[in-house]
């Protein structure tokens, strides 16, 4: 029983960490936590998926069908019943997690954890969370009132559930933490989605870019830092004709670029957040029908990050995984189309030097005058103290969310952020109408709504059409603008207007029969607009190309196998360079032993292998210490990216930058493989004396931790999946495929889907992590995708929502 190992672990608990690995304070008394009557005990039981149940404002039955995973087919007589179920469902299942995200995000942690908390909520409040999720429901409210009816339909889903609990049927989560459900509100949804535009903005580089280009000069930025890596296989094909784009790009002003030093940044997302999809046409298909698949690339946390659904009307009828506390399904499929999202990782957010008038900052300089400034007080309720209140200051660009009592430099200086985030968007039209989207023509018209964060949309048809659009609402750049930080007192330096949406780049119906993106560059340096590499992808994405380029066509095992490809690029095109260039006159006889073990390696990150340890080890060690100049107190810095770090081995191996700053002696490449390989063989000797074998499996001990890191028993630990980051199958520690999905568009179209987790938020129920041992091995289960609800084949159980 899960509870008795936890009951043993907790007494080993010291604190607990929010989903960022961030620890803030202590576990409340556990008097009432294990109260017989309203405690844990309370929650170990099986879900109710039978009867009949009573929501208020339903205007028809309802009837919710589960299948053998406890997925949810709701049919429903019209929209707003069906997003009414849609939220009653989901808070069914997981109504813990939909709150805590919508906490984090608006900055509320302090109310639940306690003062370890602040710093965290302070930097939501300063990145203008609530800012952007207010400017969205206005932009719903203005532009299209049928949202906001769905979205308070599914609002009153998730309250009619609520307010059927007692206290001892709240999550075990509420009680482990010592708070309540609080009603759920349209401002919840519209901060859940601007958690996810922060988590996927992209890379936010331009503060420390900054403080490199001022240390290094442009000649060497340059080099370490490239608009375009010498090698390139975008996303859009190259050589694509962008001659139809008339659109003027913006001129670059002469003003000069602002060159402060800003000693630290905040936390950030982490900047691998990406994904994979693809979809060959019916010409490379073996059946003829396209074929789509997508896996995003996400943290691994338990309850999952998707809760999977069919959500039906007489008009529409979609399946697939939908975010806990948003409308419709993000990454699934309908009776006519499927459709999936990688991330994008366009720079649409920019900082911008502000001058204040004097220290009061209620006006700052702008175009040769003084333009005033607006002051939100944010108050941060913190658990069992006084609340804090910190005063933001809002400029025309945004927030300012660095200044002298928050990370920054003077009284009368600050940096503010302009981000595409704050616009306000209608990304929930864009979703719901990719679920009832009939054809090409209207998955293009749903993507109009789409702003941020920047998504490579790819789609199949069953009419036979492919596609991939990147999409998402992006400033007309000149060139190098928002690499660094900008003045923002020069109206030269504001954004001028955006790229039409037609001119984003897309491909229809390739000559090549497929279409994929991995989070590479989007494009080649023929596309007009102004794109800087922002730290794109450079070995998935060649690895799902040379595939779909090396035969004809492709069948369904095919497609698994591409999912849980393990065959690392990145480490076949730098060791057989090391090998060659490594002098081992000084191995001993145990550093020669595991020399020869990874040059026997085939280059495949699978579980059984010693190799993929040695390597993780030694490129952990080797990247660091190649860069430890920008190892700087006081500076924020960022390393060279990965594929520029290899390029500099390879072609200035006797750069200074191979110098190791702390021995006399001048060291080259050559040097640095050496010493890190020793290095690495020492450690892992010591880790194997502690842990035993340090195969692929045991060393990288995958785990999907639960979002307060905290609770073991609630997480599950050294799954048998291979990979890493920079594998298509980018299972790392605690971060990799979130979501497997595969369609054939069949009429209507057949499926495969799995995700590391289950369809349950209870710990104690058999859904809550029943998926995780298939994900791990490359299974999936079918998509049972009913047509009729009156079709019972494939249902467990029955439950029917009434008025």
């Amino acid at each position: 029983m899960k509870y008795l190992k936890f009951i043993a672990s907790l007494l080993l608990l010291i604190g607990v960490f929010f989903v960022l690995d961030t620890r803030f304070g202590s576990v409340p008394a556990i008097g009432e936590f294990l109260n017989p009557a309203q405690g844990i005990w309370q929650n170990e039981q099986d879900e109710s998926i039978t009867g009949t149940i009573q929501i208020d404002g339903l205007s028809n039955q309802v009837t919710v069908h589960y299948d053998e995973n406890l997925i949810p087919h709701i049919f429903a007589q019209n929209d707003i019943d069906l997003y009414r179920a849609q939220g009653y469902i989901t808070a069914k299942h997981r109504l813990w997690q939909m709150e805590f995200q919508t906490h984090a995000s608006a900055g509320r942690l302090s109310e639940i954890i306690g003062e370890k908390a602040l710093n965290y909520d302070r930097a939501q409040r300063r990145k203008g969370m609530g800012y952007g999720a207010e400017n969205a429901i206005k932009k719903m409210e203005k532009d299209d009132p049928e949202v906001i009816d769905f979205l308070k339909a599914y609002s009153q889903g998730v309250n009619s559930y609520i307010q059927s609990l007692n206290p001892e049927d709240y999550p075990v989560e509420y009680k482990l933490l010592g708070y309540k459900p609080e009603p759920w509100t349209i401002k919840k949804t519209a901060y859940l989605l601007m958690y996810m535009t922060d988590m996927l903005c992209g890379g936010d580089e331009d503060l420390e870019y900054t403080n490199a280009l001022r240390l290094l000069g442009k000649e060497r930025f340059d080099l370490l830092y490239p608009d375009f890596f010498d090698i390139t296989d975008p996303i859009i094909p190259k050589k694509t004709d962008w001659s139809y784009i008339d659109t003027p790009i913006t001129k670059t002003p002469q003003s000069e670029l602002p060159l402060d030093s800003i000693a630290e940044t905040m936390i950030k997302p982490d900047p691998n957040n990406g994904s994979n999809n693809w979809a060959v046409s019916g010409k490379k298909s073996y059946s003829g029908n396209p074929i789509l698949a997508n896996d995003p690339h996400l943290g691994l946390n338990l309850p999952s990050i998707w809760f999977v659904m069919q959500l039906a009307t007489p008009e529409h009828n979609a399946y697939g995984a939908t975010l806990p506390g948003a409308l419709g399904v993000v990454s699934g499929f309908n009776t006519d189309i499927a459709w999936g999202e990688t991330n994008a990782t366009r720079d649409v957010k920019d900082w911008y030097k502000i001058e204040f008038k004097d220290e009061h900052r209620v006006q700052y300089k702008y175009n040769n005058t003084w333009k005033n400034t607006t002051i939100k007080v944010e108050e941060i309720k913190i658990h069992g103290k006084k609340s804090y209140l910190d005063s933001v200051i809002y400029t025309h660009h945004g927030p300012v969310s660095y200044d002298h009592t928050f990370k920054g430099n003077g009284e009368k200086e600050g940096y503010a952020m302009k981000w595409v985030g704050h616009i306000g968007g209608n990304n929930q039209r864009t979703l719901i109408d990719l679920n009832t989207a009939k054809n090409y023509d209207d998955y293009l018209k749903a993507l109009q709504h789409w702003v941020a964060p920047a998504q490579n949309f790819v789609f199949a048809s069953t009419s036979g059409d492919i596609a991939i659009w990147i999409q998402g609402l992006f400033p007309n750049k000149w060139e190098g603008q928002g690499k660094f930080l900008m003045d923002g007192s020069n109206p030269e330096h504001d954004w001028q207007s955006f790229i039409p949406i037609s001119n984003n780049a897309y491909s229809k119906n390739p000559e090549r029969g497929f279409v994929s993106s991995a989070n590479q560059h989007p494009v080649d340096e023929s596309y007009p607009f102004y794109i800087f590499n922002d730290g794109y992808e450079t070995y998935r994405n060649r690895v799902i190309n040379n595939f779909f380029n090396s035969k004809n066509t492709f069948n369904i095992q095919d497609f698994k196998d591409l999912q849980n490809n393990n065959y690392n690029l990145k480490a076949s095109e730098l060791l057989p360079y090391m090998f060659e260039n490594m002098d081992v006159s000084s191995l001993d006889q145990g550093e020669l032993e595991l020399l020869n073990t990874i040059k026997a390696w085939d280059f495949n990150s699978d579980i059984d292998k010693i190799a993929p340890s040695i390597w993780d080890l030694w490129w952990k060690k080797l990247y660091p210490l190649t860069w430890d100049e920008f190892d700087l107190d006081n500076t924020a810095l960022i390393d060279p990216y990965t594929y520029q770090t290899i390029y500099m081995f390879k072609h200035y191996p006797e750069d200074d930058f191979m110098d190791i700053l702390e021995t006399p002696k001048k060291e080259t490449a050559k040097d640095l493989f050496l010493i890190t390989f020793k290095e690495t063989v020492k450690e892992l000797t010591e880790w194997k004396k502690i842990h035993g074998n340090y195969n692929w499996q045991a060393y990288k001990g995958t785990y999907v931790g639960h979002l307060l890191q905290g609770l073991p028993a609630f997480s599950r630990f050294n799954l048998p999946i291979g990979g890493d980051r920079n594998t298509v199958n980018a299972a790392a520690e605690n971060w990799g495929p979130s979501w497997r999905m595969i369609v054939e568009m069949t009429s209507p179209p057949t499926a495969l889907g799995i995700y590391p987790g289950g369809q349950s938020g209870n710990p104690g129920s058999k859904y809550y992590d029943n998926f995780i041992d298939r994900w791990a091995v490359g299974e999936y289960f079918k998509a049972l995708f009913i047509q009729d609800q009156n079709n019972t084949e494939g249902v467990i159980s029955t439950q029917t929502l009434t008025p």
